[in-house]
């Protein structure tokens, strides 16, 4: 291996060579990663050796500071897990930053798969992309490999409603999520506010967002002293074919625990839940709060659902402006690992009248 300073005579007598010198060419060359790359130029730009610009380096001009890359015409790669619930307005938000900027998005829907994020990654690539917003499958050893492999990339990456794992805490991307956690701390807070001293939780066995909500729910409980024998359930999403069972055995297990009052994720369970209810004579809210996390379809519910609203138009926009940045400043820009907080939406199912928390 090139000691730094081996490696910077060479980097410099390639600029000197070439007149501009694209990093990723330099990552080939010197056979680093993009990472050492990155701290050798840094250290020659800042002293005077080279100037940086959009993607490399060139030679600097005497007296004149090296100036941003312009982001107008920017084309910026997506891949959502889905483009149905949830990410619709993820989507959304990111495209107008986009727009906003002078860019184009290049939308692909992936699977909830390590492997298509990656096939669809790749596609991306090669249609030329100059930043790239992921929201990745992060479990097992596929999802490691996907997560190293965007670490790797020589063009900005920022993951959405993503962070890496705990096994690669020191993966440098760019990051925008949901502190889920603390929206079911506001709903939690919420039924207490009502009087409710036992709170249960229903999640969704197979969303991502699970562990947060879980995470936050107990938090919460523990934080407000209420009860703490309180069920918490894992079930299938709505409609599918145990649904109804696991539907029943939770309205049972309530009312034996004397439970009252369910943090439910996501909407299309909480409906569900509460038209099983209604089907069982229980009347919501008078016999049953609900609170629903997401604020998809909440609002159509009968009655109208309070729920948890992570702001996810405003995350995709976030999450374009942080990719924007870092085009036109690949090298200098720290680390971002932005966090926003969800609102709580007051409706009719915990028999408090419509309102809005502050934020």
């Amino acid at each position: 291996m090139r000691l730094a300073a081996q490696r910077r005579e060479l980097i410099l007598a390639a600029v000197r060579e070439h007149g501009v010198v694209r990093l990723a060419d330099l990552v080939d060359r010197l056979g680093v990663t993009a990472v050492t790359v990155r701290r050798d130029v840094t250290a020659l730009a800042d002293r005077g050796l080279v100037a940086r610009v959009h993607g490399g380096i060139t030679v600097p001009r005497h007296g004149e500071q090296p100036r941003p890359a312009p982001v107008a015409h920017v084309l910026v790669g997506m891949v959502a897990p889905s483009a149905e619930y949830y990410w619709p307005a993820v989507i959304q938000g990111a495209q107008a930053a986009v727009a906003a900027a002078g860019g184009r998005l290049a939308l692909r829907a992936s699977r909830y798969d390590a492997a298509e994020d990656r096939r669809q990654v790749a596609a991306l690539l090669d249609r030329g992309v100059q930043a790239l917003l992921v929201a990745p499958s992060t479990g097992g050893q596929a999802g490691l490999d996907l997560m190293r492999r965007l670490g790797g990339l020589s063009v900005p990456v920022v993951l959405i409603e993503r962070v890496p794992p705990p096994e690669l805490p020191t993966v440098g991307l760019d990051a925008a999520v949901t502190d889920h956690a603390l929206g079911a701390g506001l709903a939690v807070r919420h039924l207490a506010a009502l009087g409710h001293r036992a709170v249960g939780l229903v999640v969704s066995r197979p969303s991502p967002h699970h562990d947060a909500i879980r995470t936050g729910w107990r938090a919460a409980v523990a934080s407000l002293d209420l009860s703490p024998d309180v069920p918490a359930f894992d079930v299938p999403t709505y409609g599918s074919a145990q649904w109804a069972a696991v539907c029943d055995d939770v309205l049972d297990r309530c009312a034996r625990s004397g439970v009252r009052a369910l943090l439910v994720h996501a909407d299309r369970e909480a409906i569900g839940l509460v038209d099983r209810a209604r089907d069982r004579g229980l009347d919501v809210p008078g016999e049953l709060a609900v609170v629903s996390y997401d604020d998809e379809v909440a609002a159509a519910s009968d009655p109208p659902l309070t729920a948890v609203r992570p702001r996810k138009h405003r995350l995709g926009a976030l999450a374009a402006q942080l990719a924007l940045a870092r085009v036109a400043d690949p090298l200098d820009r720290p680390v971002h690992r932005v966090s926003l907080w969800p609102s709580l939406v007051v409706r009719e199912s915990c028999g408090a009248g419509p309102r809005r928390t502050p934020q």
